[in-house]
């Protein structure tokens, strides 16, 4: 007997080294993977991918393998509710990551939220998504974004304070992320006492903004404040060099789009806006992080088509592996409990998340964690020269 359990445990311990593991844990991911949002979707997929690979090399969680079901929401809300509903009741998810579109978000999660499955939203920053659901007794939402009540008070004060800029358009997309931050920006603005000379519309898709422009320029607008993402972005940008009218364009996160970036061309030169992560190897994290994203994926010019979406999507598995491992199971409520207490500090890209979420505060990312970044040359570089020696503790 002693012989044949020595050789059984041989085998085992093989097999562990071998990539075998005991069961596997369903996890959803949703995102844009096809159109306009679709490089901050792949991203956020890529990054999910590569934190996947590192834990399953590790031995998985708890002896057990990560497999990923990945889903292409489009940025359609009706895409997302047959996703949501698919991952709840065919795929038998233990929990979701992703949504890059606010909308998509507001849309979908509840179906998440009565199966008692979390969901981390890893990307969409409107600020209602975490509070969704404010009379239900546990709240499964859970974001490791900035929130747009962060990004839009550093948009006005960038502009307002650091800037004396108080003659201010917004341009913001008819989406529910654009009028959301939309809302977010104006209250922003108030505490200032400014009120936008202009606040103008468009629809996904526009290639014109010349009479939104126009009403800005007339209007007397010293500076641009964007909500949209970045293909309609570059036709800001370009549009506003076609009327020789050159003014600051500071906006939300997603200025640091490539296909912003790259569309706008020199036109993005000086597009400003808050970043929790910008392609700097600033600490040996976030060096790691870069190189093995560049070597897995490749990336056009070596870089990250959405900086921001790659790294948030990457933290937000190990979070989730993390209170799965803690919570010794994949049970819905155990994973939230766990999540909400999670004991041990976890060195992440973007910050050191120590206890980053609580019952009653689902938002991993604070003021603290973001810094703002500028377009300068194809890329995004750090506005302020001090934010690029700071690390990723928490104060």
């Amino acid at each position: 007997m002693n012989i044949r359990h020595h050789i059984f445990a041989v085998a085992a311990a093989a097999m562990l080294t071998t990539g075998a593991y005991a069961a596997d844990i369903k996890v959803g991911v949703i995102g844009p993977f096809t159109g306009g949002s679709s490089s901050m979707g792949v991203s956020m997929r890529d990054g999910v991918r590569l934190a996947t690979k590192e834990i399953n090399a590790a031995g998985g969680i708890n002896g057990n393998k990560i497999v990923l079901v990945e889903r292409d929401d489009e940025a359609k809300n009706e895409r997302g509710v047959q996703i949501a509903q698919e991952f709840v009741n065919n795929e038998k998810v233990v929990a979701t990551l992703g949504y890059i579109n606010t909308g998509v978000a507001l849309a979908s999660q509840r179906f998440f939220q009565e199966a008692k499955i979390p969901v981390i939203n890893n990307v969409a920053t409107g600020t209602l998504i975490t509070s969704q659901f404010p009379n239900a007794a546990e709240n499964y939402v859970f974001r490791t974004s900035a929130a747009d009540n962060i990004q839009a008070p550093m948009i006005a004060k960038e502009a307002v304070e650091k800037r004396g800029l108080k003659k201010v358009a917004i341009l913001a997309d008819s989406t529910g992320y654009g009028q959301l931050g939309r809302e977010d920006l104006e209250k922003a603005l108030k505490k200032y006492g400014v009120t936008p000379v202009a606040i103008e519309k468009f629809n996904i898709g526009d290639v014109d903004m010349t009479s939104q422009l126009l009403k800005a320029k007339n209007a007397g607008a010293e500076v641009v404040l964007t909500y949209a993402i970045g293909p309609e972005l570059a036709q800001i940008a370009n549009g506003m060099a076609k009327l020789g009218w050159k003014k600051p364009m500071i906006g939300s996160w997603t200025l640091s789009m490539a296909s912003f970036i790259d569309t706008a061309g020199k036109n993005g030169n000086g597009a400003t806006m808050p970043e929790t992560f910008i392609q700097v190897g600033n600490t040996p994290k976030r060096k790691a992080f870069i190189d093995a994203y560049l070597k897995e994926f490749k990336p056009k010019n070596g870089i990250i088509a959405s900086p921001v979406s790659a790294a948030q999507g990457y933290d937000s598995v190990y979070l989730l592996a993390a209170a799965i491992k803690q919570a010794g199971g994949t049970d819905g409520p155990k994973i939230l409990g766990a999540l909400q207490t999670l004991n041990t500090p976890l060195e992440g890209v973007v910050t050191t998340y120590n206890k980053p979420y609580s019952q009653t505060d689902h938002e991993a990312i604070t003021e603290q964690d973001v810094v703002m970044g500028i377009v300068e040359n194809g890329r995004v570089e750090f506005l302020n020269a001090e934010d690029a020696t700071k690390g990723t503790k928490k104060k």
